[in-house]
Formats: structure tokens, C-alpha cells, sequence
């Protein structure tokens, strides 16, 4: 079978904007990257049920979201949307209300745009958050790194800067109230999160203190309750590193988390019900910083981008130990950071 693999990027060395790659599962092989989208660096996306794709985007020193319809494998332009400023870090969709939600690191800001009938996109809401900010060097301001929707169809915002996770009510036209606030403990610095499949559990990444924690969810008011927090690390290490992506196995069975620094994806198995972890796994990425990575639809394979080395690495996936295998290095692809099975 083939699957195919779209990768964002910055395109601040050799990159020209989205690729394409394509996984073999049967040779078990990533064939070469090429070109898909020439955009400035399109560091993450998202693509619909109607196959359009959903970037992020620079245009001349202004950031925003760009809209592209799919045109039997080939993307147009539709439109972009930007203002001054950095562009955004993250893009997920709600295909329901047909909304698109951007987080804004630099500025602190989580975007909420709405698509049109004709498939642009159009600005509904922002906010911008003023808490309190951790005692992390990195935390100067708010950073807002992931806003994505919650199983109950509100809106999770990971903001790094102010150590919090928020909750929000998400309008039928993409306006924001929020409901609850989980503080993490100072300096964790919350970057990513992924839900268990039972809808009661979650798994916050830190990127600062490099550590997952286990936080349970209360869907009758959008607040998580932290459960156990546990390290990404090798005991003993004390050299930089950054957490970066974190993913789980459709069966909840299995948590993974990459390491920038100590370049590796750390593999934790999940208990029955989702409220503890424990690792299993620390395998290297073959490459500098592990930016992204996902598992592939069947849950066999997954693919990691090093961003400094320019190259992906492929891994056979053990559905019932969770372990990786190693299988495929040095695939190139000019600084991915964003890795997205179609």
C-alpha cells in the first residue's frame, strides 16, 4: 500500500515550501520529497474532508493562514489571511462549525478563522492571553503553541509562556468564551497534547522540563486535574533539550514523545485506563532535532523529521510492545518540521 506524506517546513536554507513523500508499507521504504506547494515556510498544516489544505504563511513580514482547494492531487491558492507579526505555529480544523484554529507563539495569540462557502478563509476571532508567565528564560511572554479540539468538540490551547493550559467554548461562528484553566507546575512549559481514546485521560507534553503529563479530563466543565508527570529523559542527562511532538496509537495503548537535544522518541506504555504511563522506549532519531513525527494510518510505521539534518527516519512499529525499529534514515526533506499522513 502506499501512503502518502505531506511535510511542512521553514524555508530558511534549501526548503521551497510543502512536499510530498510517499510511504511504501509493503517495501517499507519513504521514496524521495518533492515539491507540492511553494509557500514561505509553511511550518504546519491541516487538509479537510474535501482534501483542501490549510497552511501556515509569511507574506512579506506578515503572518496568517493560507486556504488551498485540492485539485485532483494539485493545490491552488484560494486565499491568505495575515497581519503583522509572526505567522502562527499550529493549525487544526473543525470541520462541524468549518472553522480553522491558528496558535500564534510569538504573540500569544490563538486565532480562530472561518471558512466560506467558496473556501476562503476569513478572520472571527482572536485572543490574546496576559497571565502570568513561568520562571523559564523562554517564558518572557505568552506562546501559544497548540489549539486543537477536545473530544467533546471545545478548544484545548497549550500556551508555553504562561504555563496553562485553556479550555474554550467554541460559537457556531468561531467566537471563544473560556470555561477552565489548568496551571501547570512553573517552568513545564506546555507545548502539545493528545487525548486517550476513552476521552477521560490527556497527555501534555512540556517543552521546557521535558516531561509528560498525565492529566485527567472533566468534560462537564473543560478542566484537567494533573494525575502523574514523568520524564522524556535518560536519567542523568543534563545537556539541552526541548520537547517537541507527542502522539499516541489509535488503541491508547502507547504514548510517544520527541526529544530535541538528546534526539530521540521516547515510548511510553499507557495503564488499561489511560491514567498512568510508564516508559518503555528511548530510541535515536538518527538525526538533530526531532521537530515532528506521526504514526502512519495503520499503525505500523512512523516517520520522523530531523529539522537540522534535513532528513527523515523510518520505523517499524511493534502494534503490541509498541517498540520502534529503525528500518530508514537519511530520507532527505529540507528542514521538516511538521509530518502529515493524508
Amino acid at each position: 500500500m502506499l501512503e502518502q506524506i505531506l511535510l511542512g517546513t521553514y524555508t530558511r536554507r534549501e526548503s521551497k515550501g510543502i512536499y510530498q513523500i510517499t510511504l511504501d508499507t509493503e517495501k517499507e521504504t519513504l521514496s524521495d520529497a518533492t515539491l507540492l506547494v511553494e509557500e514561505t515556510s509553511p511550518t504546519y498544516l491541516a487538509i479537510d474532508q474535501k482534501g483542501d489544505l490549510f497552511n501556515v504563511t509569511s507574506v512579506d513580514g506578515e503572518g496568517g493562514m493560507a486556504a488551498y482547494k485540492n485539485n485532483d492531487g494539485h493545490f491552488d491558492l484560494i486565499n491568505k489571511v495575515t497581519e503583522a507579526g509572526a505567522p502562527p505555529c499550529y493549525v487544526a480544523i473543525d470541520e462541524e462549525k468549518q472553522l480553522v484554529f491558528g496558535a500564534n507563539y510569538h504573540q500569544g495569540i490563538v486565532h480562530v478563522y472561518r471558512i466560506l462557502a467558496d473556501g476562503h478563509l476569513e478572520d472571527t476571532d482572536k485572543i490574546v492571553h496576559d497571565e502570568a508567565t513561568g520562571p523559564h528564560e523562554n517564558q518572557d511572554n505568552a506562546h501559544v503553541h497548540y489549539t486543537d479540539l477536545t473530544p467533546d468538540r471545545r478548544l484545548a490551547v497549550c500556551d508555553l509562556g504562561t504555563d496553562r493550559v485553556y479550555t474554550y467554548d467554541v460559537s457556531r461562528d468561531g467566537k471563544l468564551s473560556e470555561v477552565a484553566q489548568y496551571v501547570a507546575e512553573p517552568g513545564t512549559g506546555p507545548r502539545h497534547l493528545v487525548f486517550h481514546p476513552n476521552n477521560q485521560f490527556a497527555y501534555l507534553f512540556g517543552e521546557l522540563d521535558s516531561t509528560v503529563t498525565v492529566l485527567a479530563y472533566n468534560a462537564a466543565d473543560g478542566s484537567f486535574e494533573q494525575v502523574q508527570k514523568v520524564s522524556t529523559l535518560p536519567d542523568g542527562f543534563n545537556e539541552f533539550n526541548g520537547g517537541a511532538a507527542i502522539r499516541i496509537s489509535a488503541d491508547g495503548r502507547f504514548v510517544y514523545a520527541s526529544n530535541r537535544g538528546h534526539d530521540s522518541i521516547a515510548v511510553f506504555a499507557t495503564a488499561d485506563d489511560g491514567s498512568k504511563v510508564e516508559r518503555v522506549q528511548l530510541i535515536s532519531t538518527e538525526g538533530e532535532i526531532p521537530r515532528d513525527f506521526d504514526l502512519d494510518p495503520t499503525g505500523k510505521f512512523v516517520v520522523a523529521a530531523n529539522q537540522n539534518t534535513d532528513n527523515l527516519t523510518l520505523y517499524r512499529r511493534n502494534e503490541e510492545t509498541g517498540l520502534l525499529e529503525m528500518i530508514q534514515k537519511d530520507v532527505y526533506a529540507p528542514e521538516c518540521v511538521c509530518v502529515y499522513f493524508k
